[in-house]
């Protein structure tokens, strides 16, 4: 089995086939113990996230049937029980969170950057939306999804690196205005951002984002922006190619 949790939750059987899992609680359950990687995670631990701070009486009852429920839809396999409470019963490596953390890391070891940026490319095409976005709003899901979140915009990040490093093209400004503008302070991204605006021959809106960055850094944190946004802007006005 199969379970997506870097977008809407997926749930997918051996075969490949797609696993309705219904009821926004059944869901969240099988989420939750998804983002914990096969970690155990307390009765007390779940029925609060679950019932967000407000268990109902006899909440132990009602979690086994939740789990019971999940076991019925997605088999009996699915959820394991021990001392330490609830977890995920299959391999770690089936949830595409995990997959791409572990993507992530093996291609960070590679010392070849067309390799590295292969690998992390592969990496970043698992996510198909939001992390943990069936529970977006949940208490639990902030620290999980934001996490995941920061390693993805580090691996874009240092995808783009090694593809300038390889002499291949920067990739399209709309690939990276989105991520930039969600952004702001992030002056690594956005000076990606700058170098792309650069090579599709905007250069003007390319000083106009070290301008939005350089205020936002200056009003929210009181700082300039770095040497290397710094060294991206003045290359841009002497009409130059910023270097990598």
């Amino acid at each position: 089995m199969r379970i997506g949790i870097l977008g809407p939750l997926e749930v997918r059987d051996e075969a490949g086939r797609p696993v309705e899992v219904g009821g926004r609680r059944l869901r969240a359950l099988l989420v939750r113990l998804a983002a914990e990687a096969g970690r155990p995670v307390s009765a007390e631990r779940l029925l609060d996230d679950l019932w967000e701070g407000a268990p109902p009486a006899g909440g132990g009852n009602a979690l086994q049937a939740l789990v019971s429920r999940l076991r019925g839809v997605a088999g009996r396999d699915v959820v394991g029980h021990g001392p330490g409470g609830y977890r995920l019963g299959i391999d770690p490596a089936e949830v595409d969170a995990v997959a791409f953390e572990r993507g992530v890391a093996a291609a960070r070891a590679e010392d070849d950057p067309a390799r590295r940026a292969d690998g992390l490319r592969a990496a970043l095409e698992l996510w198909r939306g939001p992390a943990l976005a069936d529970v977006a709003d949940a208490d639990f899901a902030y620290g999980i999804s934001a996490r995941l979140e920061e390693l993805r915009l580090a691996a874009v990040e240092d995808r783009v690196d090694a593809e300038i490093a390889l002499g291949r093209p920067v990739p399209p400004v709309a690939e990276l205005e989105p991520l930039a503008a969600a952004h702001p302070l992030r002056e690594r991204l956005r000076g990606h951002l700058m170098r792309a605006l650069c090579a599709a021959g905007r250069q003007a809106e390319a000083l106009e984002v070290y301008e939005e960055t350089r205020r936002a850094l200056s009003d929210r944190l009181g700082v300039d922006p770095s040497p290397e946004l710094a060294a991206v802007h003045l290359s841009i006005l002497r009409g130059e190619s910023p270097a990598p």
